[in-house]
């Protein structure tokens, strides 16, 4: 048998059938599988041998037969491999028990993508982290109609490959699927089903021409609904984008593909190449399709190119536009477009059990938002006498370890200077993300009277574009409840006798703060 590595895939081996040996040792979590018993070709070799049963990860001999590509591949746990779907691949092969052999793993491997040398262990290709300051979840929706023809459509996934390409995509930048257009949508891959530009690559270019008419408007409703779902790599708290290629015009309705995008929180930018001719704009359903199908009819979502040919020069700026997450209205939610800061009361009449009652009102608020480091952020200060920063808007970006800290925050116990508590927290923690895109909300907790000025503080916050809830518990003064509050007041001041009852208040405050939220974007 050959000696290959845990990487070398199906395609690498040019062979109806072959032997090869599997080396031990083999990370089961950086297998690359597509489909079950039949893989695609894209395969590693050695992967689909675990996954079928036909070795253990100590690896061993493997024979390899091609087959013909395949429409589907389905996704299948296995063996502690769990495979991937794939809705097409051009060629397939699948997996027996090879022959013995005294040759060892360590014998001269068959060249592939990942080679094995010494520094392999350490740059692993296939897992680049990718450019982080591109967030995106990506589908590029090309034309495949017999509007576009064969010759273009070859040109288009040309381009398409070379904005994937740019845009830098890994496993923490960028992720892309493509979705073909043509008399019925076909999604040719998915965000989980590559990340890494090579890979990416090579399954557009394996991207058949299907024909038909340009149902661009059905297609990007089959998008918005079935492509972003977290079973497919749909990531929580990133842009999902439709990047949609019009060669001429669309053959039905994109306006109404348009709104369910949007209602589904997509953001969808629209190439268009070579506009109709005078002569065809009468078979233009509507000659304003641009701007009713994308995300925000101000510029930014649009981008033309004159035609196919000589395209270079048009990737760069559509990139810098896919990687301005900033500028993604369609994504950005209350969930993940957010500011929360807590300002937790540690004072000595709240006492050690009830302190842990309003940790957990303050976890249950926050895990109703998408928190990320381009998403929600949500930062705590505590506060008697004095006030104590238990954690920052930047110190975490993932919602366990906010969770996690919020659980961990020990008890102060002390006076009650609200007030100052205000001034520090808009100075300390508001302060420091004054650019930020984010709205910013303030959830004030305490039980009861103030030593200090409340009015004063809260109208500081109020001028700097802080919207207050404040909730008070026991003691607390309704007074000095309405005084901090944001208006409408009723809408933004809650009270309850026991602190069992913050728990109702949850929802109040996380439908409040969504409708704050809308009402600012309006």
């Amino acid at each position: 048998p050959i000696a290959i590595t845990c990487f070398t895939r199906g395609l690498d081996i040019r062979k109806e059938k072959a032997d090869v040996l599997c080396p031990g040792g083999c990370p089961l979590e950086e297998f690359s599988v597509f489909g079950n018993i039949v893989y695609a070709s894209v395969s590693s070799i050695c992967g689909a041998a675990v996954h079928r049963g036909v070795i253990s990860i100590s690896g061993g001999p493997v024979r390899v037969y091609s087959l013909p590509g395949r429409e589907n591949y389905s996704s299948v746990d296995a063996n502690g491999i769990r495979s991937q779907t794939l809705s097409r691949w051009s060629a397939s092969f699948t997996v027996t028990k090879g022959k013995s052999s005294t040759q060892e793993a360590t014998g001269q491997a068959v060249s592939t993508a990942r080679p094995q040398t010494g520094k392999r262990l350490k740059k692993t290709p296939e897992k680049k982290t990718g450019n982080k300051d591109c967030k995106a979840d990506i589908a590029f929706l090309i034309d495949g109609s017999f509007n576009i023809g064969q010759r273009r459509f070859n040109l288009q996934k040309n381009f398409v490959g070379k904005v994937a390409l740019m845009l830098g995509i890994g496993t923490e930048g960028p992720h892309v699927g493509l979705v073909q257009a043509s008399e019925h949508p076909k999604i040719e891959f998915y965000l989980k089903n590559f990340t890494s530009a090579k890979d990416v690559l090579f399954a557009i270019k394996e991207v058949g021409f299907r024909g038909g008419n340009s149902n661009t408007g059905k297609a990007l409703k089959h998008t918005a609904q079935k492509f972003f779902t977290v079973d497919t790599g749909m990531r929580k708290g990133i842009p999902k984008v439709v990047v949609v290629f019009i060669d001429g015009w669309p053959s039905d309705d994109i306006e109404e593909a348009g709104i369910v995008a949007r209602e589904f929180g997509v953001n969808v930018f629209i190439v268009s190449v070579a506009k109709p001719i005078p002569e065809e704009l009468g078979m233009v359903q509507d000659v304003a399709f641009v701007d009713k199908a994308v995300c925000r009819n101000n510029g930014f979502f649009s981008y033309h190119m004159p035609n196919w040919f000589g395209t270079t020069k048009y990737v760069k700026p559509l990139v810098q536009k896919l990687c301005s997450h900033e500028q993604m209205m369609c994504s950005k939610t209350c969930y993940n477009s957010v500011n929360i800061a807590f300002l937790i009361d540690g004072s000595s009449s709240v006492g050690d059990s009830n302190f842990r009652l309003m940790l957990e009102f303050v976890s249950n608020i926050a895990k109703a938002f998408e928190i990320s480091d381009i998403g929600a952020k949500i930062a705590a200060v505590q506060f008697t006498y004095d006030q104590r920063t238990e954690f920052s808007f930047t110190d975490y970006s993932t919602k366990e370890n906010v969770l996690a800290v919020i659980r961990s925050i020990r008890y102060m116990s002390g006076g009650t200077a609200t007030g100052d508590a205000i001034s520090f927290t808009v100075r300390n923690v508001f302060g420091p993300v004054r650019d930020s895109p984010n709205k910013n909300f303030l959830v004030i907790v305490t039980d009861g009277q103030s030593y200090d000025d409340v009015r004063g503080p809260a109208a500081a916050a109020h001028d700097a574009g802080i919207t207050i809830f404040s909730v008070g518990v026991a003691w607390a003064p309704l007074d000095d409840l309405k005084d901090m509050a944001s208006k409408p007041k009723e809408s933004h001041a809650f009270f309850t006798r026991e602190f069992t009852g913050l728990q109702p208040i949850v929802s109040d405050i996380i439908r409040g703060i969504c409708r704050d939220f809308l009402e600012s974007q309006q």
